[in-house]
């Protein structure tokens, strides 16, 4: 069998039989799941079965614990009494009871699971349990009843993402400037109208799936259908996602697939006693690194369990898509870990993990069913050949894939290479370089690179002259070359380095430290882990500066739609440390030289009038103001055509032709 895979890229020729094989396998698993159904859609609604369901004279509560001898519901409703409510056993180690009467279960009761199994007594939180609440006391996590007396009402009910993607990542809960944990609502507020000022059209919300350990930064999730109660209701969730719609920007969902906490009290591990419900039995389901159990994606009833998540966040709470964590994790036995993936045989090995492979199918097919501008994204450091391809040319199906050597390759520069050895050659090729067909979302750096024992790249720059250099009125070179490289490395990683672009929350106006949750390591400070927007508010700071570099960049390139096109090249000197290239007819010129400025220096162009747009050496950003804004007229030269310009030392220019 032939795919567009394979046409795309000559080098998989080899690998066809296993590509192949990949496509066999998707169509059997999808085969044995559908069963007599038509769709998908038909057999990921779990959610809408299992768990607690109102219907006609009183409550449904359904579990699947095949592992389980007896089950039993406890809670507030009867004042939690261990043996007044056992639950029946149906097939296929389903359970039930059904509570007659329409308030034998109220907003707000708790409500816990107790599962007989093997001989000892399990206490649980229920599987599909929409709401989790910590008590505060004793800080036992429990499931809690949520039905307030109206639905939410979706003011913006049809929405459709902008595209390309301009991603604005968060954290709710380190979204504000207080010492203290952020809510739905105070982003909604506060953090909201920053995001449609700067001009993203997409915010990436970590942490959303209810996590025990708050440092996980959400990473370690225990229930996959409740929302984070630390932030505040699923109805303020909801708010969040209709006001940012209303604003225009699309949400996505860091979605974790990858893992699951091993907490058994608070989690789904071990639900119904035994290992092996949702993970492979015994060694076998640890992840070794992460100290997490893994998802069986052999199962049947685990495929339904994800499937039925990822529909249960797009129709519940309108996301309009998701970004999947950890998918090198998945799709190797070895987790990727200490992996060098150095030629395509390591792609197509023992060591790939065909059943997650196939679940990714799956899943994208799912997605894409349910809403046809949904949009998925891999986090994959393997650079697994057809991730971002559709799965009908042999491909995983995803939207985008994050370009997670764009980061890496920035942080290596910055700390290993003097500023005048920078390899301009190497700069372009590490940020043009994709796989074939596949779009990639760019960036300069994600929450990844904020966290504890690292640095974010303007404090990297920077280091301790940001504790008392950073007023306009003073002269720092220091924070002078730092102001200058941020901007210039956002600005080339956004135009050239991706079919999108992301950033985390802060690091646009160059947030200074790092971030650290509260631990006993930090006696539980939240010095480190929120936002300070003080910083950038004040006018007397050059944060304000970067700030609205960031804007003004971030809205040129949305409005002149220049990540639909794809990057040219024009023009690197390695000598002259220049990088000129083109993008949608918009000309980027840049000079990474730390001393030299170029007088009359030749920019390749088609003729007409060209206009600088902007620079980013402008005084309102901050900069020289060595740059005038004017036109130029293109010529001819050496069988050429384009125009002079004067191109400052550590600067980069944006011009546009008068006729576009």
């Amino acid at each position: 069998m032939s795919f567009s895979l394979i046409d795309a890229d000559p080098y998989l020729k080899d690998f066809e039989g296993d590509i192949d094989l990949r496509m066999q396998n998707y169509a059997r698993v999808r085969r044995n799941l559908l069963g007599t159904k038509k769709s998908l859609l038909d057999i990921s609604e779990n959610h809408k079965y299992y768990g607690f369901h109102q219907a006609d004279g009183g409550w449904y509560y359904r579990e699947n614990a095949p592992g389980a001898d007896e089950m039993y519901l406890v809670g507030d409703f009867n004042g939690w009494d261990r043996f007044t409510h056992r639950m029946k056993r149906r097939k296929n180690g389903d359970f039930e009871i059904f509570l007659p009467g329409k308030d034998a279960l109220k907003n707000g009761q708790n409500i816990q699971t107790l599962v007989y199994s093997h001989g000892k007594a399990l206490e649980r939180i229920p599987v599909y349990a929409d709401y989790v609440v910590q008590d505060a006391e004793t800080h036992q996590w429990c499931a809690q009843l949520f039905v307030p007396d109206k639905k939410y009402h979706w003011k913006k009910r049809s929405f459709h993402p902008q595209k390309p993607l301009l991603i604005y990542e968060c954290h709710i809960g380190m979204a504000q400037d207080k010492f203290g944990v952020g809510t739905y609502k105070e982003f909604t507020e506060n953090v909201l109208p920053r995001v449609a000022k700067l001009g993203y059209n997409t915010i990436q919300i970590m942490a959303i799936a209810e996590h025990p350990y708050y440092g996980s930064f959400g990473y370690q999730v225990s229930n996959f259908f409740a929302a984070s109660s630390r932030f505040g209701t699923p109805d303020d969730l909801r708010e969040l996602i209709d006001t940012a719609h209303e604003l225009g920007i699309a949400v996505l969902l860091d979605v974790v697939h990858s893992h699951l906490v091993k907490n058994t009290r608070e989690g789904i591990a071990e639900f119904d006693g035994t290992d092996y419900r949702f993970s492979p039995h015994g060694a076998k389901g640890n992840h070794p690194a992460w100290g997490t159990r893994l998802f069986d994606y052999a199962k049947p009833e685990v495929l339904r369990f994800l499937l039925s998540n990822l529909r249960y966040w797009m129709e519940e709470y309108h996301f309009d898509g998701f970004r999947f964590d950890g998918v090198t994790s998945m799709l190797y036995h070895n987790h990727g870990l200490g992996q060098d993936f150095d030629n395509y045989k390591k792609y197509f090995s023992l060591n790939t993990n065909t059943d997650a492979v196939t679940y990714l199918q799956l899943a994208n097919e799912l997605v894409h069913e349910l809403d046809s501008d949904a949009i998925t994204i891999a986090e994959d450091t393997s650079a697994m050949p057809g991730l971002a391809l559709p799965i009908a040319d042999g491909g995983i199906g995803f939207d985008y894939r994050m370009a997670m050597g764009e980061p890496d390759f920035w942080i290596k520069t910055l700390k290993e290479k003097k500023d005048e050895d920078w390899d301009i050659w190497n700069i372009w090729y590490e940020l043009t370089s994709r796989r074939p067909g596949e779009k990639v979302i760019g960036y300069v750096e994600s929450h990844d690179q904020a966290l504890v024992g690292d640095k974010t790249v303007m404090f990297r720059l920077c280091d301790k002259e940001m504790y008392y250099g950073m007023e306009k009125k003073k002269q720092n070179l220091v924070i002078d070359r730092g102001v200058a490289l941020h901007k210039m490395i956002r600005l080339l990683t956004l135009t050239a380095g991706g079919d999108g672009y992301l950033n985390f929350m802060g690091n646009e106006f160059g947030h200074p430290e790092w971030i650290d949750f509260p631990r006993e390591g930090n006696n539980w400070s939240y010095q480190y882990c929120r936002r300070q927007w003080h910083l950038v508010d004040d006018p007397k700071l050059r944060f304000e500066d970067l700030n609205n570099f960031d804007a003004k960049m971030i809205n040129f390139v949305k409005e002149n739609r220049i990540l639909a096109g794809a990057p040219e090249n024009l023009w690197v000197s390695q000598k002259d440390k220049v990088l000129i290239y083109k993008r949608r007819g918009k000309i980027f010129a840049f000079n990474f030289d730390p001393k030299r400025s170029y007088e009359g220096y030749h920019i390749p162009a088609d003729a007409g009038k060209w206009k600088l747009e902007f620079s980013t050496d402008d005084k309102e950003f901050g900069g020289h103001g060595r740059c005038s804004a004017q036109t130029y007229d293109s010529f001819r030269w050496e069988d050429k055509t384009g125009f002079k310009v004067y191109l400052p030392s550590r600067s980069g220019l944006v011009f546009s032709r008068e006729s576009d």
